[in-house]
């Protein structure tokens, strides 16, 4: 009877070893089949992990963009101080630099009313001139003309006659129209300019070295004698005179005879 008792209960613990074997086997085959599962998995862990953060990250084409356009906005945004435009008006491309001289600066022309004050050459040139003038025979001018070391500029030299030349700007065949205009130039006062200079010169009428806008009554009233009034509207409006102009140098020659502007 108690061999039989034994028996039965050491089969009993036989077949539970047994079932445990069995069951670490079995747990040792299921993590053997699993681990190549779950290796399988980790590699794809890293790239799907790196997917996320790739997407967390600054993309390289909005940064360049936002580079291109601020680059395009310092190239189109104007200079903060750009003094080197270029003036529609042959000026200077940099005012008040150095060399510049302001209008300020400029030295005035010197305005001779008493012609009495003139130099002695230049008062004998006028008088020679208003004498030519007032005999209405444009000849009388020639010899104030070829017989001088330096012939004078009659109208920018447009003929090879001086005399022609000043006979095609008169309204008359005979040229006394640019006589009278002479007379009437010569009747005024005189101004000095580029004084001390080889271009020095005592210009008639006075108002080439005077502002318009600054003429008293009595000046343009005098100048009227010369112009038009409509003549004067139109060179108030351009700021300056513009009509005719006879130049004596310093040394009593006769310089220049120039056309309105």
């Amino acid at each position: 009877m108690r061999n039989a008792i034994f028996k039965s209960v050491t089969t009993r613990l036989l077949a539970t070893a047994a079932i445990f074997c069995v069951s670490a086997n079995a747990f040792a085959l299921s993590d053997g089949r699993m681990a190549p599962a779950a290796e399988d998995i980790r590699p794809q862990e890293t790239p799907l992990l790196q997917a996320f953060e790739g997407a967390t990250q600054t993309r390289p084409g909005l940064s360049l963009e936002g580079d291109a356009r601020q680059q395009d906005a310092e190239n189109t945004a104007p200079a903060a101080d750009d003094k080197t435009a270029p003036k529609s008006d042959g000026t200077n491309a940099n005012p008040g630099g150095a060399g510049s001289t302001s209008a300020a600066d400029q030295p005035s022309a010197e305005i001779i009313r008493d012609l009495s004050a003139l130099p002695a050459p230049v008062k004998a040139m006028r008088e020679r001139l208003v004498e030519a003038a007032a005999s209405g025979d444009i000849e009388r001018l020639r010899p104030l003309i070829e017989g001088t070391p330096k012939p004078p500029q009659i109208m920018n030299n447009e003929s090879d006659d001086p005399i022609d030349t000043l006979k095609n700007f008169s309204g008359d065949a005979e040229g006394q129209e640019i006589l009278a205009i002479m007379l009437d130039l010569l009747a005024t006062g005189a101004a000095r300019v580029d004084a001390g200079t080889p271009d020095e010169a005592y210009v008639w009428p006075y108002f080439i070295g005077k502002p318009l806008s600054e003429l008293t009554a009595p000046e343009r009233v005098e100048l009227l004698r010369i112009v038009t009034a409509g003549d004067l509207m139109g060179m108030e409006e351009a700021g300056n005179y513009n009509f005719y102009r006879l130049g004596i140098s310093p040394d009593g020659q006769w310089k220049f005879m120039a056309g309105g502007d």
